[in-house]
């Protein structure tokens, strides 16, 4: 259709994000879509349905820097304009019409849809919160407009793609495939979700006849059971916690190579950072448990009810981080709870020391307060009222906002609903003051739990002669870790008979290693911890030089986590161990060289340079990858190749 601008059509309404839903609802969005790694970038075909709510002259989707070519269906007097961020629809709309447009566009998003190289193939994958939706499929930035999408999405045959919703079709090629996903209800735009790579995947169904799948990449096959363990435990036990059913039609969990965060909520496909994918023996110091059990939450306190803006943020992490804490109870036990709690109150009560503080109603609170506050006022919340009306709340919540979008009142009226009583102290001191209730919160903490009196009255900071017997006896591991950090002259031979967390902090305290313990701090090599390896390699290789190549034949095979912090580390100090000659020397430092490359995951380029730079070994090959860092996606890769080209300029 020509592009056609008429002196009446100038006119345009100019309204807010959120003024916008009063006029119209935008009710689906499909898209055809098809991707090249080549040109990195993307060809769409999308018919979009909306309704009009209030008689208006011009409405608008969100398109970041793309190209355009319509069709217009049964409404030839619609016309168009876009300024390059937005896409505007004119015309003489009536309440309550319907009317439904096609366009095809084609865009090379700068950012939410990224090409990734991993280890030298291509991987696609998206992240609409905080980066748009709208760079790669012209949606609506605003989370108040809660629409329906179905993407089909055509690439690689070899290749996997996963969406949002059901895939209820797929049609391959002579070289490629389209998948087509479903959903049934509408969602925010920026929880649209799209990866695209090689993955194999393993499916379970909850208690509740929900399809889970579990995404992983064909190497990773000895990683699934660590990685997804308790994945249908938590499924089942937040259905029945929350109360309400999972409400989409099924549950998929994708990791993918640099992303951004550690997860992502997309609705019903979540996706997360592939450094999670852990073996048996990585599971026991970076499990993906933690963030599994938030995203999955998400599902519900954020994508079936939305925060209507910032101010009321923390009714999606505050919840989904108290939902996350309530399964990991289900799964390590009441201590473990109530230990978060109490260090997530140590750092609350620290950024308000720091002058860092703010309302949990503040737009620009920090993630510590939206995350940590948020599930402290709902701990203090149930505290306060009791199980049954907070449970009864939370689901009457739900069933009355469902794929709404709330705000801090609508769930505390639905507690007083139940309570039957004011929340208004209880709402000016947990959430809307300055400052956090630490006094508070950890009266709470002392009236419900014995673990933690018993962990705040040791303390060794003041060197007791108690300590010694904290550390002998009969006080919980995290105590004599705390008694360990304070004094570390304590540990004996046999405090290392004690569990893995006291032996951890053993290799994370005691550096300087006493003769008379170096039999015992040698079987920390043993430990299935990656971080105790990685401390003890190096605190035997610096307190006894003499035993240098024992210890580094003896772990000459450990990889450690994504990052690969025990070889990194191992190839530093076999370089630096002149007469341990079993291997080429030139060639570990080529290794070590070549994991600057950007086909590897950012963790592990950072740790290389890093070594690199320590070893003033930084060569030509290393210069050129670290330039190429300067351009990547991930800030943290280019703040750091910034500041690491800066101290070599000054050597």
């Amino acid at each position: 259709m020509k592009r056609v601008l008429i002196a009446c059509f100038l006119i345009v309404s100019v309204f807010s994000y959120a003024q916008q839903t009063d006029y119209v609802d935008f009710m689906k969005i499909n898209s055809d879509i098809i991707l090249n790694t080549d040109s990195l970038k993307i060809w769409g075909n999308s018919t979009v349905e909306f309704k009009i709510l209030k008689s208006v002259d011009s409405i608008f989707m969100d398109a970041k820097k793309m190209n355009f070519h319509f069709e217009l269906h049964n409404h030839d007097s619609i016309y168009y304009e876009y300024d390059g961020e937005k896409l505007w629809f004119l015309s003489r709309f009536e309440a309550g019409e319907k009317h439904k447009l096609s366009f095809k566009y084609k865009v090379k998003p700068k950012k939410a849809l990224y090409f990734v190289n991993k280890n030298g193939e291509p991987q696609i994958w998206t992240q609409g919160q905080g980066k748009y939706t709208s760079n790669w499929l012209p949606s609506i930035d605003d989370v108040n407009d809660k629409i329906e999408f179905d993407l089909s999405v055509t690439f690689d045959k070899d290749y996997e793609i996963v969406s949002n919703g059901k895939l209820i079709n797929k049609q391959t090629n002579d070289s490629t495939a389209t998948w087509y996903y479903n959903m049934q209800e509408p969602m925010s735009s920026y929880l649209v979700a799209l990866a695209i790579g090689k993955y194999n995947k393993k499916t379970e169904t909850s208690k509740s006849g929900v399809p889970l799948e579990y995404y992983y990449y064909p190497e990773d096959s000895l990683k699934v059971e660590p990685t997804y363990r308790y994945s249908k435990q938590m499924f089942d036990f937040l259905e029945e916690e929350i109360g309400f059913a999972y409400p989409w039609q099924n549950y998929k969990q994708v990791p993918v190579h640099d992303f951004l965060y550690a997860g992502m909520e997309n609705t019903s496909c979540t996706i997360f950072s592939d450094a999670f994918m852990v073996d048996d023996i990585g599971f026991n110091d970076k499990s993906y448990v933690n963030v599994n059990a938030h995203e999955l939450a998400h599902q519900w306190f954020g994508n079936l009810v939305t925060a209507t803006s910032g101010e009321h943020h923390w009714l999606q992490e505050g919840f989904a981080t108290y939902y996350a804490l309530l399964a990991e109870r289900d799964i390590f036990g009441d201590n473990h709870y109530y230990f978060k709690l109490y260090e997530s109150a140590v750092d609350l009560g620290r950024q308000d020391l720091a002058g860092d503080g703010t309302s949990l109603l503040n737009a620009k609170s920090s993630s510590l307060t939206f995350y940590q506050r948020g599930a402290w006022v709902l701990h203090a919340l149930r505290s306060l009222v009791g199980d049954d009306v907070f449970k009864k709340a939370v689901k009457a919540y739900l069933e009355k906002h469902q794929f709404k979008n709330v705000e801090t009142s609508d769930f505390i009226n639905e507690v007083e609903r139940f309570y039957g009583k004011s929340l208004n102290t209880f709402v000016d001191v947990w959430i809307k003051q300055k400052d956090f209730p630490v006094d508070a919160a950890f009266g709470l903490l002392q009236n419900e739990s014995t673990f933690i009196n018993e962990y705040l009255m040791v303390d060794c900071q003041a060197k007791t002669s108690k300590c010694k017997e904290y550390i002998r006896y009969y006080v919980s591991d995290e105590a004599k870790v705390k008694v360990i950090s304070q004094m570390p002259e304590l540990v004996t031979n046999d405090t290392f008979k004690h569990g893995f967390k006291v032996r951890q902090a053993i290799s994370q305290y005691v550096r300087q290693i006493p003769k008379a313990l170096k039999d015992n701090y040698e079987t920390l090599l043993d430990d299935k911890s990656y971080v105790t390896i990685e401390n003890a390699l190096y605190n035997l290789w610096t307190s006894f030089p003499e035993e240098r190549a024992k210890y580094l034949s003896k772990t000459r095979n450990v990889e450690g986590f994504n990052d690969k912090n025990v070889r990194l580390l191992w190839i530093a100090l076999n370089l630096n161990t002149p007469f341990y000659q079993a291997d080429n020397k030139q060639s570990l430092f080529e290794e070590l060289v070549s994991y600057t490359d950007e086909r590897y995951n950012a963790d592990l380029r950072i740790n290389a340079f890093n070594y690199l730079n320590l070893m003033n070994a930084c060569n030509d090959t290393c210069k050129s990858n670290l330039e190429k860092a300067k351009s990547h996606h991930n800030w943290r890769m280019v703040k750091f190749a910034k500041d690491m080209s800066e101290k070599l300029e000054k050597k």
